[in-house]
């Protein structure tokens, strides 16, 4: 069947008209608050990270920017929420490496497929793992910890099974052949407090949650899974540093929505984000607790997270960790 000229034209119309109107919805955006989902329980490096950049997005978008927790599954449960989502810039994610890049490895039974389901923004910030101790663990440095783990008992405690932090424990075990018993948590902040109540005694977790536990006194430093030593902690040598070469671990926060978000909410997210936490006021902020800014185009963040999760199913694999 052949079409006319009035029929060409009056599709060619209807095309227009169909590409004028998501312009105009894209410009009109945001029209009505928008929900940023963290993951994992308040308190943690994301939740930090949210409740930092939410009211200056706030300002910079003119409409109410709420931050929600939805923790559950080691952050799978919020990230699902979001991938289901419609994809209109009005619900987005703020999540770290674990259920973007660790959880694809780990969990037979993923309700999501982060890589086809959920959209990059950009990244936002990073801060290296930090090897704390009860102050009571009569050790003070990795040498003398594994030593102790071969002798005695310790309670290693995990953030959440198959997280960052979780792996990289494993691999600093299997590396430096250290020995202890994990203690699985629904997340940072209570792995965090038993630890500093004595229950557990051995922690890795990111430094923007676990800093202000070591300068007030109530954990101990060994170590820092970062290729260089950080004036902020003073002279806390690096894992590698301690017999662990080129061990180097950390907790990065990103924001993404879903996939199928219009391209041109996308890049307005990507430029009002990049301005916020490069702000003298946030990153002054953040550094002071640890976290290095680091922001990326949509694309570089994806390109990002496609080598992580290459990276930490090799871990998963040697450690054999797997997941319901």
């Amino acid at each position: 069947m052949t079409m006319n000229r009035r029929d060409l034209v009056l599709g060619a119309l209807g095309t227009g008209l169909l590409a004028a109107g998501g312009a105009h919805a894209a410009d009109a955006w945001p029209s009505k608050p928008i929900r940023i989902v963290v993951p994992y329980p308040p308190g943690g490096s994301s939740d930090i990270i949210a409740r930092s950049i939410s009211q200056p997005l706030s300002e910079a978008l003119k409409q109410s920017v709420i931050v929600e927790n939805r923790a559950g599954a080691n952050g799978n449960l919020g990230a699902d929420l979001v991938s289901k989502a419609s994809p209109d810039g009005y619900t987005l994610l703020l999540c770290d490496v674990g259920a973007l890049a660790i959880s694809p490895s780990v969990y037979t039974k993923l309700p999501f497929d982060p890589s086809k389901d959920l959209r990059g923004v950009t990244m936002l910030a990073y801060s290296p793992h930090l090897l704390v101790v009860h102050p009571s663990v009569p050790a003070s440095n990795l040498k003398e910890l594994v030593a102790l783990s071969k002798k005695s008992d310790l309670n290693f405690a995990v953030t959440a099974t198959g997280s960052a932090p979780h792996l990289a424990g494993v691999a600093l075990e299997r590396a430096s052949g250290a020995r202890w018993q994990y203690v699985p948590y629904k997340g940072g902040v209570q792995a965090i407090q038993d630890t500093v109540g004595g229950q557990t005694q051995v922690l890795m977790n990111g430094m923007l949650a676990t800093l202000p536990h070591v300068q007030s006194g109530k954990l101990k430093i060994l170590g820092v899974s970062k290729s260089t030593r950080m004036p902020l902690i003073g002279d806390v040598p690096t894992i590698a540093e301690q017999g662990v070469p080129g061990f180097d671990s950390g907790t990065w926060q990103g924001m993404l929505a879903p996939r199928g978000t219009p391209e041109a909410v996308i890049q307005r997210l990507n430029k009002e984000l990049v301005s916020i936490i490069r702000s003298p006021d946030i990153r002054s902020r953040l550094a002071g607790q640890g976290a290095e800014v680091v922001t990326m185009a949509s694309t570089e963040q994806e390109q990002f997270f496609n080598k992580e999760r290459a990276r930490w199913a090799k871990v998963v694999e040697a450690a054999q960790i797997k997941l319901d």
